[in-house]
């Protein structure tokens, strides 16, 4: 059964150390993969607005590996706002071993960017709650993936 380290990051030369990481320990090229919102795109058809179908085509795939809607709503978030998500697919020890490496380059936690406010989590202190001024302890647990707490990658089993 495959499984796959997903992670969002604010800062693109993290992505570029994170992939190095990955690479170094033994994951195939062919098996991670780097996504940024494209910035210039073709439309697929008369009725086609190509930002939308991108991030209706990436919540659609991310959903099929196991994310909740809500979960694929604030990746989609994180890109529209300059993050870049990794994915990196292996066997069980591969996949863990990704998403270790991939928290060790602080991964963002997508739970902070669920609020209606549009940022990245670095604008404000982590776990903050906005609306009180008081530090949030929000451990959801979501069936289809595995996540411990404090940790921004996720693990995807599918």
């Amino acid at each position: 059964m495959a499984k796959t380290a997903v992670a969002l990051f604010e800062n693109p030369v993290a992505v570029d150390e994170v992939v190095r990481d990955l690479k170094s320990s033994g994951f195939p090229q062919k098996d991670v993969r780097v996504l940024r919102e494209p910035r210039e795109m073709a439309g697929s058809g008369v009725m086609s607005t190509p930002h939308t179908d991108f991030e209706v085509d990436l919540i659609r795939d991310l959903k099929a590996i196991g994310a909740s809607e809500a979960d694929a709503e604030a990746y989609v978030r994180g890109l529209r706002h300059g993050g870049v998500m990794v994915f990196a697919t292996g066997s069980g020890n591969q996949a863990d071993t990704a998403a270790e490496i991939m928290n060790r380059h602080r991964a963002v936690e997508i739970e902070e960017l669920s609020t209606a406010v549009q940022y990245l989590p670095s604008t404000v202190g982590k776990g903050d709650d906005l609306a009180s001024g008081q530090a949030s302890q929000d451990g959801a647990v979501q069936v289809g993936r595995v996540r411990s707490p404090g940790d921004g990658a996720r693990l995807f089993v599918w």
